[in-house]
């Protein structure tokens, strides 16, 4: 199997495979936060940077980059928020900084195509705003650049959401720590999932609007938004194979 990590390159290496521009970045960015308790702390970063390595194996012009795994703040509503123990997350300014410092590296490289992976719901303005920032300036230094900003969650179709949540789908928003997480990783790191502590909770419901500072009790104690007592590993190999087929097929 051909190596797709740059981090397992040398250096030598590196230079020939992106000489000229020829090879697209894949940089899977995720974030550190709790799923609940029956999961690790890292789904939002193992899944991406999976998801990114099935697709460059696919392709002769593609490689990965390390992935970012420290991302923007969780939020109730969409990741059960920033004050469980072990979700450790950075401001935006901060996502949106590292991210521009890591492409403009690899541009200095002679690097000019991007595709950022995202896992984690809460960075996709953060990206948006790193994208933005690098394609800008590169233009004006007469240098061509372009970067593609996806969630693979936004590769799912619904014929694969019926598959997957036979008894109705609550929506993307209360996925947090659920059935599409926790299926992926019984597929592909079943070590870090212990479904004897999945907790069974009733999809959540939030008021219309945020408060400041957040206020715990929107949340089921468990941290999960809906109940992950449905995931199986065959409901996971079925969202990653067209996840990857699709992203493989559009970059590939």
């Amino acid at each position: 199997m051909k190596n797709v990590k740059i981090e397992n390159l040398d250096w030598v290496s590196y230079r020939e495979l992106t000489e000229k521009g020829r090879c697209k970045i894949i940089l899977p960015v995720g974030a550190i936060e709790q799923h609940g308790p029956h999961m690790s702390l890292n789904p939002d970063v193992l899944i991406p940077s999976h998801i990114a390595v099935k697709v460059a194996e696919r392709s002769d012009d593609i490689l990965v980059a390390p992935a970012i795994s420290y991302g923007y703040k969780s939020q109730v509503k969409s990741g059960g928020g920033n004050f469980f123990p072990g979700t450790t997350c950075v401001s935006a300014s901060s996502l949106e900084n590292y991210v521009f410092d890591v492409l403009q590296a690899y541009v200095n490289h002679g690097n000019r195509e991007f595709i950022l992976i995202n896992g984690h719901f809460e960075n996709s303005m953060c990206l948006c705003e790193a994208a933005d920032k690098l394609v800008n300036k590169c233009r004006a230094e007469g240098v061509s650049v372009k970067v593609y900003l996806l969630s693979y969650w936004d590769f799912i179709s619904e014929e694969t959401i019926e598959k997957v949540f036979p008894e109705g789908f609550t929506g993307w928003a209360v996925e947090h720590g659920g059935v599409l997480e926790t299926s992926i990783m019984l597929k592909i790191h079943p070590e870090l999932v212990d479904m004897s502590k999945a907790v069974d909770v009733e999809p959540a419901t939030f008021p219309p609007y945020d408060v400041f500072p957040p206020d715990p009790s929107w949340v089921a104690a468990s941290g999960t938004l809906s109940s992950p007592l449905p995931a199986t590993a065959e409901k996971g190999e079925i969202i990653l194979d067209e996840c990857i087929s699709g992203i493989a097929s559009r970059f590939g």
